[in-house]
């Protein structure tokens, strides 16, 4: 018998493309195709995102940062103080409300949203992600080792991001947060995109003195692959910066509870 398991997948690039957004400034869900245009098909809807200051997620205390330092090339991280002992992400299938409570805009099939973007060239990648991928740190000093816990692992970062749910067969899952730093407090929740729906997220710079700021984590996209014994892992297309992206992480290694949710 073999001593050890196969190892397990965290994620694979399948393929990537080239997105000049001055050429291309519409992401446009053609059918659940991610497709990036000039102009517009006639009749298509271009959305706007809505502020929505609603209170949505499991909410924490966060009584204060127990560490932060720049790392001088890619970002400045952010390790937050959770009063709690474990932590539980409520489950959430992706409206257009509940996704605006994050900073976040649903696009559904057959609707468009002008793309904002300091950076003129982005990438679409076709991404493969692992069911086990949200459990690896790249803030533990752990390297690729599996661990135990799905920690805390939350970002904003100044290009934007489309997150679209391309899975043949299950949902994309985007973990999210809403954090007030002068409150200390957080709200957390993991967004379920249904097949052929996407999330549009604009860029999110840092602002000094903010009321509150939007994360975001797509480690956990296969997560919609617990219970399944026969798929372990799910395609996705993002939209990203991929090289020298500047980022602002923010984490927590207090054990974290993922709820699923029913599929239709």
């Amino acid at each position: 018998m073999q001593p050890y398991f196969d190892a397990p997948m965290l994620e694979v690039a399948q393929s990537e493309i080239s997105v000049n957004i001055q050429d291309t400034p519409y992401f446009y869900n053609d059918q659940g195709v991610p497709t990036y245009l000039k102009t517009l098909p006639e009749g298509v809807e271009v959305l706007e995102l809505i502020p929505n200051t609603n209170a949505i997620g499991n909410e924490y205390d966060v009584p204060g940062i127990i560490n932060q330092k720049d790392d001088g090339t890619s970002g400045i991280e952010t390790q937050l103080g959770f009063a709690a002992n474990q932590v539980e992400y409520e489950a959430l299938w992706a409206t257009r409300e509940i996704a605006a409570a994050f900073g976040i805009l649903l696009v559904e099939q057959g609707q468009a949203v002008k793309i904002s973007s300091p950076v003129e060239t982005l990438s679409q990648i076709e991404y493969e992600y692992g069911v086990f991928a949200g459990h690896w740190s790249p803030y533990q000093g752990t390297g690729n080792q599996l661990l135990s816990v799905v920690c805390t692992d939350l970002e904003h970062h100044n290009f934007p991001h489309v997150f679209a749910s391309t899975d043949p067969d299950l949902p994309l899952v985007i973990s999210v947060g809403r954090y007030w730093p002068k409150l200390g407090k957080i709200r957390l929740a993991d967004l379920w995109v249904p097949q052929g729906s996407a999330l549009y997220i604009p860029p999110k710079l840092e602002i000094a003195d903010q009321d509150y700021m939007d994360l975001h984590n797509n480690r956990n996209s296969a997560h919609a692959c617990w219970g399944n014994i026969h798929k372990n892992s799910l395609q996705t297309h993002t939209l990203l910066q991929a090289d020298n992206g500047y980022f602002y992480w923010y984490w927590n290694p207090t054990p974290t509870v993922h709820p699923t949710l029913t599929l239709p």
